[in-house]
């Protein structure tokens, strides 16, 4: 009886030992496969600049737009009220430049494009918000809402018609993507967008054809990895996985719409610096 009290006993020391074993392999397969947060991937970041003489605003006449009563509520405009100026060019006190678009290139992050439904564009007093942002090249998702109602003219009350009218743009090809009226206030669309030459540099453009001051324009993206800066021209991308890149800047107005780059190598846990300056 002793004899099989001890062969029990040494059954129990061993099943102790195997279960402390496993909760310790679970453990250390578990710690393996979480994300390493704390040091996965770098920033990139640095500044985007325009030097030399900022080109002057678009003028349009508002008298030869619908609307012009309303439309001239916006503080983009001459000091008469008589025409509507379109920065396409906005320079900061230290020469950053306002809406340009900073993107690593050369990562395919599926899930990100699959997944990405960009940000409401908005129409406010006659101008689209906001004036540069990004998308993807298959994007489920894009929409344009109409925040606009004049309650002093009859027609507009419920509504200032606008038309928003989309573009693939590449060089001088515009390829129509959708054309929609939105005549009501607080009414939008959400369609589908897709830039078949999105590989090849095409960029994406969207316009109101009855205000032909109000635009927007976008970058097509693969990954999270971008910026839209400010008015200091500042960026920060963060996350980015260790490697050798391609940054590029670009701002819809300037360099003919063609975007400058630089190679960088990102490390992890590390800050990657760029600068890019426009003229």
């Amino acid at each position: 009886m002793e004899a099989v009290a001890n062969i029990s006993q040494v059954k129990e020391v061993w099943v102790m030992k195997i279960g402390t074993f496993t909760v310790v392999a679970i453990a250390a397969v578990a710690f393996l496969a979480a994300p390493m947060t704390s040091w996965a991937g770098g920033t990139v970041e640095g500044k985007v600049s325009f030097a030399g003489k900022v080109p002057a605003p678009k003028e349009f006449l508002f008298s030869k737009f619908p609307n012009p009563k309303f439309c001239v509520k916006n503080k983009n405009k001459d000091a008469k009220g008589e025409k509507r100026f379109l920065n396409e060019v906005e320079v900061g006190k230290d020469g950053g430049l306002k809406n340009a678009v900073v993107a690593v290139m050369g990562i395919n992050d599926e899930k990100f494009q699959a997944d990405f439904k960009g940000q409401d564009i908005t129409s406010e007093l006659c101008e689209f918000l906001p004036y540069t942002g990004v998308v993807t090249a298959n994007q489920s998702s894009f929409r344009v809402m109409n925040k606009d109602a004049d309650p002093d003219d009859p027609k507009s009350v419920k509504g200032v018609l606008h038309n928003p009218h989309s573009f693939e743009v590449k060089g001088t090809a515009n390829t129509t993507i959708f054309n929609i009226a939105l005549p009501e206030k607080d009414k939008g669309l959400d369609k589908p967008i897709k830039l078949r030459k999105a590989a090849d540099g095409s960029v994406f453009k969207l316009i109101c054809d009855q205000h032909e001051f109000m635009q927007f324009w976008a970058l097509p993206v693969t990954s999270p990895h971008y910026a839209v800066v400010g008015e200091d021209g500042k960026f920060s991308i963060k996350d980015v996985p260790a490697g050798k890149y391609k940054v590029v800047a670009w701002h819809p107005a300037i360099n003919k719409g063609v975007p400058i780059e630089q190679e960088l190598e990102v490390k992890d846990g590390a800050s990657a610096a760029a600068k890019f300056d426009f003229k």
